[in-house]
């Protein structure tokens, strides 16, 4: 079983407003909406995952090259 870690971040007010806006509209806490916004990022900048995250193993991957290098070379 995973453990939900605490995390903190800062935002100004302006973007703690926007950010309840986007929850409440999709019917999710803030941070699920957070973490949904992470989530689909990450994969369209690595639609094939990284050297330390991969794709589930049922996930369809479209490879594709990007161009912000591999993880290796943005370090």
């Amino acid at each position: 079983m995973n453990k939900k870690k605490v995390r903190t971040f800062s935002a100004t007010d302006q973007e703690v407003a926007m950010l309840a806006s986007l929850a409440s509209y999709h019917g999710f806490s803030k941070s699920a909406t957070i973490t949904n916004l992470v989530k689909k990022e990450f994969w369209r900048v690595f639609p094939s995952g990284t050297e330390k995250i991969k794709p589930d193993a049922n996930a369809w991957v479209k490879e594709q090259p990007h161009e912000h290098g591999t993880e290796r070379e943005r370090a």
